[in-house]
């Protein structure tokens, strides 16, 4: 006779972790979210949820939420004199669907916000901690954290990010476990000084990208940078470092660049990090299981970071439901099911990166003819199909009947 483990522990209150709680709790567990931050996460980036995650979201009851949440930014590529060259924001309105199952994009944390009011009330939440020890004896999994007393739980998963705690105590920290995809990405809040409305502005030279983007509080935007390198030697803790390395990189840069580094020195919530992939041979050891950017990070090129995590939460939960909390059987399907829509997805970005930050004025200016010629292309619905293929290569189960 099969049991149904009672107990499951999450590390890491993101987008993965969230809805995870969300299903575990809604099929039975008993959930407990441990989060190293002392709060849910505020603010953060924009985010986009297309095809599978959108039916995840409608089945969560969130699609209205996430519907008024909604930014709607227009995407212009400009040059250094601020002038418009091209509009890949028109391109995206093709591609983003109508209707009830049309994408949605927002910022992360309004989609955290979401996701934690419909979690609350049925799952234990540990803040300000991180797991220490993990020690899995085939029954269960003796968890020690760096604060809270030590405990025992059924299932341990691990939903905590590229730089997955879960992962390394698990896996180790092997080199192999990750693709490097030789781009380096940055993110943070600044004044909304341009005055921008529902806009988008990105500035491209050979190699690097730079731009902003309006959220939907007026007063404040978004910074953004993207630059291509070689391996980069730092300390992914150590933020004055990374402010120095990405102010050196985009040293003489023209457009309003000098103003959004300038801007860098005060943001409250600066983010600096390599685009890597994870690419782990399995996802779960004994009773010990990976979800979202912990296991199959596509990076964010793919653009589908939010969208594997919503769904893989939600197929991971919906097999050990359908397992009757048989982990082995329940991990391996969830694996089955998920692997080919993240290895599509991140195929998909590897090749990404040279289209959105050319290495050429050549490659440049060619990509901004493309961009104004499609709309009017007799191709373009082979095109719009060609590049949803990856967003909606996984037929989702219903699990909750």
């Amino acid at each position: 006779m099969k049991t149904t483990p009672k107990t499951v522990l999450i590390s890491g209150a993101g987008v993965g972790g969230l809805t995870l709680g969300y299903w575990l709790a809604k099929y039975g567990y008993d959930v407990t979210i441990v989060e190293q931050a002392p709060s849910l996460r505020e603010g953060g980036y924009a985010v986009d949820l297309r095809g599978p995650a959108v039916t995840v979201a409608a089945r969560m009851g969130l699609l209205p939420g996430i519907r008024a949440a909604a930014i709607h930014n227009e995407g212009s590529y400009v040059n250094e004199r601020g002038k418009v060259l091209a509009e890949p924001g028109k391109i995206m309105e093709l591609f983003a669907g109508e209707g009830d199952t049309a994408d949605a994009e927002l910022m992360r944390g309004d989609l955290l916000e979401l996701l934690h009011g419909a979690t609350k009330a049925n799952v234990h939440y540990i803040w300000n901690d991180s797991i220490r020890e993990l020690a899995d004896d085939g029954a269960s999994v003796q968890v020690t954290f760096a604060h809270d007393a030590p405990r025992r739980f059924d299932l341990v998963i691990g939903a905590d990010g590229l730089h997955s705690n879960v992962r390394r105590l698990v896996w180790g920290d092997r080199p192999e476990f990750t693709r490097a995809l030789r781009y380096y990405v940055s993110i943070f809040t600044i004044p909304n000084y341009l005055g921008l409305k529902d806009q988008e502005l990105l500035y491209r030279t050979p190699g690097k990208l730079a731009g902003m983007y309006t959220t939907h509080r007026a007063e404040e935007a978004k910074a953004l940078f993207y630059f291509s390198s070689p391996e980069l030697s730092y300390d992914f803790r150590d933020v004055t470092a990374q402010k120095q390395l990405l102010a050196q990189q985009f040293a003489g840069q023209g457009w309003e660049v000098p103003r959004l580094l300038e801007a860098m020195e005060t943001a409250p919530d600066f983010y600096f990090d390599a685009i890597r992939q994870v690419t782990l041979p399995e996802w779960a050891r004994g009773r010990i299981a990976l979800v979202g950017d912990a296991a199959y990070c596509a990076s964010p090129l793919s653009g589908q970071g939010s969208s594997l995590a919503l769904v893989g939460a939600y197929v991971l939960a919906g097999e050990l439901k359908a397992a009757g909390g048989a982990a082995a059987q329940a991990f391996a399907a969830y694996e089955t099911a998920m692997r080919p829509f993240v290895v599509t997805n991140q195929k998909s970005a590897a090749s990404s990166g040279k289209q959105f930050i050319p290495e050429s004025n050549m490659a440049r200016w060619f990509g901004d003819v493309n961009i104004r010629l499609l709309p009017r292309m007799p191709w373009r619905t082979a095109m719009v199909k060609m590049f949803r293929a990856p967003f909606d290569a996984i037929e989702l189960k219903s699990y909750e009947g």
